[in-house]
């Protein structure tokens, strides 16, 4: 599959794919004589280095010749000011209740004409990995952000001749045209009241286009980016999911597939690439954007490299070898007189790195073979370390209400249950679609294609902290046909693999109330769906009916 760049003369026009008006106030934008092609990643490295603000460490980027960088490249790092993370109150999202597309492209349209005054710079890359899945992405940006625009072209699949090639190999997707983004991190804001005065992320999803405002941070580029990638790939048969997946590959040529999913610090990246021990050989899919083709149930990544946290890695970690820029860190000089890196969150909180593709040695762009398994990774303290999941309703809506503890931090208006779960569906926050399109396609794939479902629980359960061992031993079992599941109680629909140490006590009356109260949470996350949005995401009556059965059969 890939996305149309060029029109026929009878395809261009009012009311046909790719001429809607917001689309076409931003595509435009990308053809003034104000902007400068960006063609290959050297050209991008060149700009970012000599950016004002640019601290050149003395890193050498690992093989980056293979990555299309100059063999003497070094890791480049820009800190951003104060912001240092995504601000989703600035998202807007066409076809969501309340949203005002005509007020959003007349601001978009007076940023855009603000940039005339600017260079800019236009930047292309491929978003999915094989032809199976490849749609084009242009982002337009201005002098200045040079460093957004090299860490965007090495986040996404730069336009390789591989890559190229592959792109032309793959079958056109109807109607879907290229990705066009308008970013300007240096726009003086709005006067509306309605908006952050200082910043929007305007998607429109539905025409393949967004305009990001007043936004510095480079990770809302990237989820910008992947959230209309996710957007096409539900629309043409696949699952979007915001997770990892892993094969292995087991004696007698036996594969296991598993796929997981589940928010940020839940330890789906350290489970995505877990290499157990040497255990087993493992294949590595990606650690946090894939899609699953719902028919046939194989997946194909969406990046080659990895934005990750640098707050768990050391300055002389091994793992920093594979580093290609840093943001939001700090530096200093080592006794060698290098100019090395300071990490572990010491000058902000979410400081991050993109690492190279090399960083996993077993890397895939593709995984043909069917995902056997689904794990939604939970902090829900009454759910053990591991429980599975009959039926495709149960099993899907428990991914739409998957859920984490808040945190302990968190001030609370009186009267809130500081208990209370926390709900991102499917672990998803950049979901621009109705939630009841990812609930049919995982129900599929379990009733369909017989994917066995997961929860694992890595938080605490009942006040005992969930190791990681005992996590990665649950999910190992699994994979090597040695867990046994057997039923839970009264419950029809999920069954238990009792783990030493944290095998629940129904007949505990304080356990069972607070394990019928945290289903209960999901249940009135399920109704809010019905009022929420104006019910843009309303789930089907069965998943409701799956979460009532949960209760009423604890009960």
């Amino acid at each position: 599959m890939s996305t149309k760049a060029f029109f026929k003369k009878d395809e261009i026009g009012a009311g046909k794919p790719g001429f809607t008006k917001t689309r076409s106030i931003i595509e435009a934008a990308f053809y003034g004589n104000n902007v400068i092609k960006i063609s290959t990643l050297k050209e991008a490295y060149e700009l970012a280095k000599n950016s004002p603000g640019t601290v050149i460490t003395d890193l050498p980027v690992y093989k980056g010749e293979e990555i299309g960088l100059e063999e003497d490249s070094k890791v480049l790092l820009f800190n951003d000011g104060s912001i240092t993370g995504r601000y989703a109150t600035a998202r807007r999202i066409a076809g969501e209740p309340g949203v005002d597309t005509a007020e959003l492209d007349k601001i978009l349209m007076d940023a855009i004409y603000d940039t005339r005054w600017k260079t800019m710079y236009h930047a292309t890359a491929y978003i999915g990995l094989d032809k199976d899945f490849m749609v084009k992405a242009h982002l337009l940006i201005p002098e200045g952000e040079e460093n957004i625009m090299y860490n965007w072209m090495l986040n996404f699949q730069y336009m390789s001749d591989e890559y190229v090639k592959m792109y032309k190999e793959s079958l056109p997707i109807g109607n879907e045209p290229d990705i066009y983004i308008f970013s300007d991190p240096q726009w003086v804001g709005t006067t509306n009241p309605k908006y952050d005065p200082k910043c929007i992320c305007y998607f429109n999803t539905a025409n393949n286009c967004a305009g990001i405002l007043g936004m510095r941070y480079f990770g809302e580029h990237k989820k910008g980016t992947l959230t209309i990638a996710w957007a096409i790939a539900n629309r043409n048969g696949y699952a979007s999911c915001h997770g990892g997946q892993k094969r292995y590959n087991l004696e007698g040529g036996r594969k296991y597939v598993a796929s997981v999913f589940g928010l940020s610090g839940s330890g789906k990246s350290t489970i995505t690439h877990a290499k157990h021990g040497g255990k087993y050989d493992v294949t590595v899919l990606h650690d946090d954007a894939f899609i699953i083709n719902a028919e046939t149930g194989s997946s194909v990544a969406l990046e080659p490299s990895y934005f990750d946290k640098t707050a768990d890695y050391p300055t002389y970690c091994e793992d920093n070898k594979y580093l290609l820029t840093v943001q939001n860190c700090s530096v200093t000089i080592d006794e060698d007189g290098n100019k090395v890196l300071v990490t572990e969150d010491i000058r902000n909180g979410n400081g991050r790195a993109i690492k190279s593709k090399l960083w996993s040695p077993n890397r895939v762009d593709k995984i043909a073979e069917p995902v056997d398994s689904i794990f939604w990774i939970m902090k829900d303290p009454t759910i053990p370390p591991v429980v599975k999941l009959k039926g495709a309703s149960l099993a899907s809506v428990m991914g739409a209400t998957l859920a984490t503890k808040r945190s302990t931090a968190e001030r609370l208006p009186e009267g809130v249950d500081p208990n209370a779960l926390v709900v991102e569906p499917y672990a998803n926050p950049f979901r621009t679609y109705p939630l009841v399109n990812d609930y049919e396609k995982f129900k599929k794939l379990v009733g369909e294609r017989n994917v066995d479902c997961y929860i694992i629980n890595t938080g605490d359960f009942m006040g005992k902290k969930v190791k990681p061992a005992d996590t990665l031993g649950v999910i190992e079992a699994i994979v090597e046909g040695k867990a046994t599941f057997k039923p839970w109680g009264p419950l029809s629909d999920i069954e238990i693999f009792e783990w030493e140490g944290f095998v629940p006590d129904l007949n505990d009356a304080d356990y069972k109330a607070q394990l019928i109260a945290r289903m209960n949470d999901r249940v009135k996350f399920v109704e809010s769906r019905d009022t929420f949005k104006g019910g843009f995401d309303k789930l089907p009556e069965d998943a409701l009916e799956a979460l009532k059965k949960v209760v009423a059969e604890l009960a």
